[in-house]
């Protein structure tokens, strides 16, 4: 299966889970792809002693999912894709949801 997650949520513990769930459906060998839309493109900054955001994205990489982020979001907080978030634009949203057999927003 091919699975789209968008995150759009800034709750550390929602994208923490979405992460998890992410990682469990690569482990599953279904393909993977996390779009990071408003709030969301601040993913990498969430972790806290409960839920280590971070962690996850980091292990979601390193087993090939792809990660993606809202270049007009993270300008919008002028900020810029990283390495592990590059930036993106909403023709790459589109494929994502084009292309993916099922698509969940968090």
């Amino acid at each position: 299966m091919k699975l789209g997650i968008v995150i759009y949520s800034d709750h550390a513990e929602t994208v923490w889970n979405g992460f998890r769930l992410a990682n469990f459906a690569l482990k599953k060998r279904d393909e993977v792809k996390v779009f990071l839309l408003a709030n969301g493109v601040e993913a990498e900054s969430l972790s806290n002693d409960k839920f280590n955001v971070k962690e996850q994205m980091e292990q979601f990489v390193a087993d090939h999912g792809e990660i993606l982020a809202c270049g007009t979001c993270l300008k919008i907080r002028n900020s810029e894709g990283t390495e592990l978030c590059p930036l993106s634009t909403m023709a790459d949203l589109y494929d994502l949801i084009d292309q993916s057999d099922k698509v969940l927003s968090l």
